[in-house]
């Protein structure tokens, strides 16, 4: 038993040898980030699901711009009061979280 724990222990201590830390390379971080494309609407563009779920969800709630993406996800600025917010759905009137 002693000579199966020294050999495990010679042989895991051989792969640390092969770890070296190679200096003089530099890494570089590359941070891409991809930002989703809305296009602007028109307010009777924007189906009538969407105005639905936004009546149900903040009434009295006015669309002051709406957008499109090409997922057909809708960005909407709104305006409930003197409270301003931007709000994302899909077509069918489901709120996305952004």
């Amino acid at each position: 038993m002693k000579k199966l724990i020294l050999s495990a222990a010679i042989v895991l201590g051989s792969f640390s040898t092969y770890a070296a830390t190679v200096t003089g390379l530099s890494r570089e971080i590359c941070t891409v980030s991809i930002q989703e494309q809305y296009k602007e609407v028109k307010m009777e563009e924007i189906p009538d699901a969407v105005k639905k779920s936004l009546e149900t969800a903040y009434p009295g709630a006015i669309i002051e711009k709406g957008f499109v993406s090409g997922k057909k996800e809708y960005k909407l600025e709104i305006a409930v009061g003197e409270q301003k917010s931007t709000v994302y759905a899909d077509a069918n009137g489901n709120w996305i979280k952004k």
